[in-house]
């Protein structure tokens, strides 16, 4: 097996590094991190892979000692790329610290001579919080609009057209009609925008859109609970990037990337089938919307304590990243959210980029034991401890 360092910054002249190491491989295995920028970007050198006729296989661990233990477990004579952090010396990383690795995947398949598909591209990048276009994401919007891929409208991000079902189960936002489409329903009826449309049987007006987009940005900043927070959170689920592909699996891209996120976390199978291009769409909005009610509900049910720091989460019988992620930019008065399952053996940690959530999660677990994984703004850890001092060494890593 071939050996490499960590991708850099910036993601270039590493590219070429791992292009090196992948054009001859008799076998690729692609190990990502549990999450919807990981998942696109495996999904991105997978297609280049099967598009050369490399053998591959792309799985999904959870946390790094898990995605160390997948690399130690390769065969000889296989290259192992892994999206995101492991301590795997014998592997290639493709884990940039200024970029979303779904760009740097792409900027990979650029190396190795192919084409990659700047769409999905973009819906790592909205997976991993980045608004499409910024920054080293602008080639891919330049590239998805000259093709014709891709346009932006007002309104709603949804991976279907039908605005109730988008509405009651993104987890794009929390607002009173979340995992509730009776309420969706309703209160889009109060809003006199048409049925006919609300159900996908008619477009929907640019006006009808905007009326739609404000009404939610208000329902999800005008909360009682919503932190200030909220507004910047909202508006990944306003005026969004539409798919024009007649075979796009998805309505818009933040709608395609809310799936591939909650996928990545409770069903990576499918999320990777997805992001390979298979053609499980309807099993994937299946899990997106049973696990998005799960998480609406927990937000509203689950009980929370709020510490010097971050809120608490207890009992989550539901996706704790989604859920942890949420409550932060929903509910939470605190830069730090952790949501903890009701078996007290995993709990996922959401703050703001300051907090550091993958450098206090290396901490706790070094202290209290466990398995760990996280960024800046994510994180998940195995309990190996009781659950009270498991949050007591949070509080104090915080």
């Amino acid at each position: 097996m071939s050996q490499s360092g960590r991708s850099g910054t910036d993601g270039g002249l590493d590219a070429a590094s791992i292009a090196t190491e992948v054009a001859d491989a008799p076998f690729v295995r692609v190990v990502a991190r549990a999450s919807g920028d990981a998942v696109a970007a495996a999904g991105l050198l997978g297609r280049v892979l099967a598009a050369r006729g490399t053998p591959f296989q792309v799985s999904v661990g959870r946390t790094i000692e898990d995605r160390t233990r997948r690399v130690e477990d390769a065969s000889a004579g296989d290259v192992t790329v892994v999206v995101g952090d492991s301590r795997a010396s014998d592997a290639v990383h493709l884990d940039p610290d200024e970029e979303p690795a779904s760009v740097a995947a792409w900027r990979l398949a650029g190396e190795l001579g192919a084409t990659a598909d700047s769409v999905l591209a973009l819906v790592g990048v909205a997976a991993a919080g980045v608004t499409p276009g910024a920054g080293s994401s602008a080639r891919l919007v330049e590239s998805a609009e000259a093709g014709g891929r891709l346009d932006r409208r007002p309104g709603v991000a949804g991976p279907v057209d039908d605005v109730v079902d988008a509405l009651a189960h993104s987890t794009l936002v929390h607002a009173s009609f979340s995992g509730d489409e009776d309420a969706a329903r309703n209160a889009l009826g109060a809003l006199s925008v048409d049925a006919d449309a609300v159900t996908g049987d008619a477009d929907l007006s640019d006006d009808d859109r905007r009326r739609v987009a404000s009404f939610v940005a208000i329902a999800a900043t005008g909360a009682a609970e919503a932190p200030a927070r909220s507004g910047d959170a909202v508006e990944r689920a306003l005026r969004p990037y539409v798919l024009a592909d007649a075979d796009a699996p998805f309505a818009t891209v933040a709608g395609y990337a809310d799936v591939l996120a909650v996928l990545a976390e409770s069903a990576p199978g499918t999320g990777v089938a997805v992001a390979l291009g298979h053609d499980v769409r309807e099993s994937a909005l299946s899990a997106w919307r049973e696990d998005a009610t799960a998480a609406h509900e927990a937000v509203e049910s689950c009980e929370r304590a709020r510490h010097d720091g971050v809120v608490v989460v207890h009992d989550v019988d539901a996706p704790l990243a989604t859920t942890a992620r949420l409550v932060r930019d929903y509910r939470s008065p605190e830069p730090a959210v952790a949501a903890i399952d009701p078996a007290g053996d995993a709990v996922a940690v959401a703050g703001t980029p300051d907090v550091g959530v993958g450098d206090v999660l290396a901490r706790v677990t070094t202290q209290t034991g466990g398995e760990h994984d996280g960024t800046a703004d994510a994180g998940y850890a195995t309990i190996d401890c009781d659950t009270d001092e498991f949050v007591d060494s949070l509080r104090a890593a915080l």
